[in-house]
Order: C-alpha cells, then structure tokens, then sequence
C-alpha cells in the first residue's frame, strides 16, 4: 500500500572545501553548511536533483561459483546498476517546502501536481516525477536572482510504495549552483523503517543565502516533516493516481 501526505490548504559556517578532482563539496554531520552568497552563487537557477541507485546484492544473494573456478571472483565489489521497472519497483520523490519572505508557505512536489514556478512565486520549481531512477533523475529548479523573496526551503525526500530503505537505494541529492562547485548530500544511513527525509535546508539570513546539511529521516511523510520544522501547513493522506505513476 503506498500512501502518504497530500498538501489541503548563531551558526558557523563549517564547509568542506570541495574536493579538486571532482568539483564537489561534500555535506556531512561535521561540515554540514556553505554559504551560497560567500561563493559568489546566489543568483540564476539552482539546480537540485535526486538520483539513485541500488546494488545488484540488494535483489537477492548471486549465484556462487566454485572458488577454485573464479579465485578472484570473491574479492570483486557487487556491481552496481541503475534502476530498471524490470528489476524492482522503485519510486523515491523529490520535494520542497517553501516559505517566503511574505509569509507564503507552501510545497512544491509530484503528488497532486503541485509543480511550483520558477519565474513567479515561489520561485521553485518541479521537472517532473522519475518513477524508476533514470540517470536524469528528478530535478527541482530555484531562481535566485528572486533570493530576497525567499525566506526558507526544505528540499525532502520520500519512499514511494514498496521502495527498499534508504540504506538500500544509495540516493544522492545534489545542488548545482549558477557558480562553484556542486554540493552532495548522500542518503545511505541506516534507518530501515523511514519513510521520508530532510535532506537540505536553505535560508535567507539577513541576506545571505545559507546551505545546510539536515538529513533528518522520520518515519512518516510531509506532515511529520511540516512539524518537525514548524512549517504549519494542513495535510490529508494522498494517493498516486495511475497518470501520476
């Protein structure tokens, strides 16, 4: 049964660095934050996209041949492929609550096609929904050169019908800013029963614009988020309809 949430009605600035290699800066529990506005990439669109992936161990054990055979084949990592509907019924959503500096709040996400505006408010906007982990995966557009309409945006993350656990998916959320390298999230701790996640939060403080690592896991859906930050908007129980699927 897959159903979830429908929408009714003095900090550091700790960072990693990025990684040279990779053009990346990578959030963890230890640096968990970087400023947009300090990098110089607070205006043009954000990009921030989900992606995801599972192992092919996570479908049932592989079949073992003789060791004598294959001497080497024990000590090959499991290969890892991307998601197929052939292969398991995958459905991760991507999300984001906004709040702006008007007081408007509100959600942009796949489930009853509120899919946001990136030219009017609230500035955030929504792809499209990605059923089965493609490449592209799902992608959520945010027009900073509109940053001072922005107070607040909580980009989550949600288990969709008989999806594995997030330790099982290897999601990935990341942000690409206008300028400067990409920011990664990665959502691959063990918290085998959540259902949803806080992933990132953004927030005008007094006109910078801050990122910061939360991936908080709770074990129900956008109204247990909406409470855990405080956002205080009315939410039913929702249902993908087959169009949406």
């Amino acid at each position: 049964m897959g159903f979830f949430d429908g929408l009714l009605g003095a900090r550091g600035y700790d960072f990693d660095s990025g990684n040279a290699a990779s053009n990346a800066i990578e959030l963890t529990k230890r640096h968990h934050q970087v400023s947009l506005t300090k990098q110089g990439a607070a205006t043009g669109h954000l990009r921030i996209n989900l992606t995801w992936r599972m192992r092919t161990s996570d479908f049932g054990d592989s079949p073992r041949g003789g060791l004598f055979r294959h001497p080497f084949q024990a000590l090959k990592p499991p290969e890892v492929l991307g998601h197929g509907q052939s292969m398991v019924n995958v459905d991760l959503d991507l999300g984001c609550l906004y709040e702006l500096t008007d007081g408007t709040k509100g959600v942009v996400q796949p489930l009853g096609g509120y899919l946001g505006d990136v030219n009017g408010p609230p500035y955030v906007k929504l792809s499209g929904d990605d059923r089965f982990g493609s490449a592209s995966g799902e992608t959520i557009y945010v027009n900073l050169d509109h940053r001072d309409d922005i107070k607040r945006l909580l980009v989550f993350v949600y288990i969709y019908d008989q999806t594995p656990a997030f330790d099982r998916t290897h999601a990935i959320v990341t942000l690409y800013p206008s300028n400067g390298p990409r920011i990664e999230i990665g959502l691959d701790e063990r918290h085998q029963q959540a259902r949803s996640c806080a992933v990132v939060l953004i927030e005008n403080v007094k006109g910078e614009l801050v990122v910061r690592r939360e991936v908080k896991f709770v074990y129900g859906f956008q109204a247990e988020l909406d409470r855990l930050y405080g956002w205080g908007l009315q939410w039913g129980r929702g249902y993908k309809t087959k169009a949406e699927k």
